[in-house]
């Protein structure tokens, strides 16, 4: 038997983690590791205790903000570093696995809480219909080492599409 690699399995680990996610447009999950311990997970959806979007608004979702985004949800990687850092965890030089590449706003939580590597599955800007992913060339330029995960998935990711097209692999 072939051990795998641990990028392997915290990206899977994520995946599955994006199962867990109630919002009916994207379904994004994420795991904050430090050299092979896993520090912190989350997925998106809105905050504990509030409401499960597929449960109060099954046929449209949460209500949008100005820009088309979810109102109310936090983002996978805000769920991981916000638990983590609740929890008193040292989160500076860690490792960000995410299902989707971070947008601006996570990228700059992630700069600021000091991770030293993101990597990714999918594009953030395919999946919104961008020409440019901001959060990835935000971090880049600043020094964080962002990278498109290239490895060797067990079960096979299937994203949400949008608009009918189906987020790049």
């Amino acid at each position: 038997m072939q051990r795998p690699d641990f990028d392997d399995i915290f990206m899977e680990l994520a995946v599955n983690l994006s199962k867990r996610s109630h919002c009916i447009r994207a379904h994004v999950g994420a795991v904050l590791t430090k050299e092979t311990r896993i520090i912190s997970i989350g997925y998106n959806g809105p905050p504990a205790g509030t409401h499960n979007c597929d449960e109060e608004w099954p046929e449209t979702g949460c209500a949008r903000d100005r820009k088309g985004s979810c109102s109310l949800a936090l983002h996978a990687e805000e769920n991981a570093i916000l638990y983590a850092v609740k929890n008193g965890s040292d989160i500076e030089g860690a490792t960000l696995f995410v299902t989707l590449s971070p947008c601006l706003a996570c990228a700059r939580i992630i700069y600021s809480t000091k991770i030293a590597r993101v990597i990714y599955l999918n594009s953030y800007a395919a999946y919104k219909g961008l020409d440019a992913d901001e959060g990835i060339d935000f971090l880049r330029r600043f020094g964080v080492n962002v990278q498109k995960y290239a490895g060797n998935l067990v079960h096979h990711y299937i994203p949400i599409p949008r608009n009918g097209r189906t987020v790049e692999q």
